[in-house]
């Protein structure tokens, strides 16, 4: 047999029942699930970058239980069910595809002869931004921003490339990639205006952290700019590195050396090789 989503739906509610569920998920709260929702989301992009999609069932299954958990403590406290949240993606959805559902109901369609592509890709995307910043004025209860309902919670690469991009939407933007450019290189100079600083130490380390941070902002916009996520691009270094890295071990470890036993010229010989490896 095949389980459905009402299984699914069936085992959480078992699961958080305080006298024949789990210990461990009664005990969980809004709070403390949220990590695990982040790690199984990146577990997803793991699976697909890696090309592992024997795999991806399973992550994807993990990632639903997160949306699962969430809507049983919302229904707990009689605030929504997953059938709320089932809804309300779908009215969204339907909401901000009229050039799909024209009568904005699900059993609507464009009339024969009229292709997507005829609608325009850019008009598409102007309208769909569009259509968010009126909800998120809707649901504002201070004056709106472009910035509001960027999720604090996201990591600090992705959180910086999606505020950039809303401001950008707003007009407030480079003129063009050399702009970008201009102003990394501004930033860097500042980093190392901080590093020569004459103040006092908790100072300088303040100045110092403000103005890294300052240069990691500006390079999310480069990234931006280039059309790359600079989350991925970071991820796709990260590996690189690892792999160069693990390699360096492996041949000190041949010689009979760690690391930290070798010398610097050492390790940058075994690193070079590393490199032509994996360009190979």
């Amino acid at each position: 047999m095949r389980y459905t989503l009402d299984d699914l739906l069936t085992l959480m509610d078992v699961l958080r029942d305080p006298l024949q569920g789990c210990p461990w998920d009664v005990r969980q709260t809004w709070d403390s699930i949220v990590p695990h929702t982040l790690e199984e989301a990146y577990e997803v992009a793991d699976a697909i970058e890696r090309r592992a999609f024997d795999e991806l069932p399973g992550e994807l299954g993990d990632l639903l239980f997160q949306v699962v958990y969430y809507a049983r403590f919302g229904a707990e406290e009689e605030r929504f069910d997953f059938h709320d949240v089932v809804h309300t993606l779908t009215a969204k959805m339907l909401r901000r595809h009229p050039h799909v559902f024209p009568d904005g109901t699900l059993a609507s369609r464009r009339p024969p002869g009229v292709d997507a592509t005829e609608v325009g890709e850019h008009h598409v995307k102007k309208r769909w931004e569009t259509l968010k910043a009126d909800e998120r004025e809707q649901r504002a209860a201070t004056p709106p921003s472009a910035l509001d309902d960027v999720p604090r919670a996201l990591p600090a690469l992705t959180r910086a490339a999606k505020l950039g991009k809303r401001a950008a939407g707003a007009g407030f933007d480079f003129p063009d990639t050399r702009g970008v450019l201009d102003k990394i290189r501004e930033e860097l100079a500042e980093v190392e205006q901080a590093l020569a600083s004459d103040a006092d130490t908790q100072v300088k380390e303040a100045q110092i952290k403000e103005e890294v941070g300052d240069l990691l902002f500006a390079v999310t916009n480069l990234a931006r700019r280039v059309k790359a996520d600079p989350e991925q691009c970071l991820r796709a270094t990260n590996a690189k590195f690892e792999y160069r890295f693990r390699y360096v071990e492996c041949q000190l470890a041949g010689q009979g050396l760690q690391p930290i036993q070798a010398s610097l010229d050492e390790m940058e010989h075994h690193w070079q090789a590393a490199k032509t490896t994996t360009k190979r």
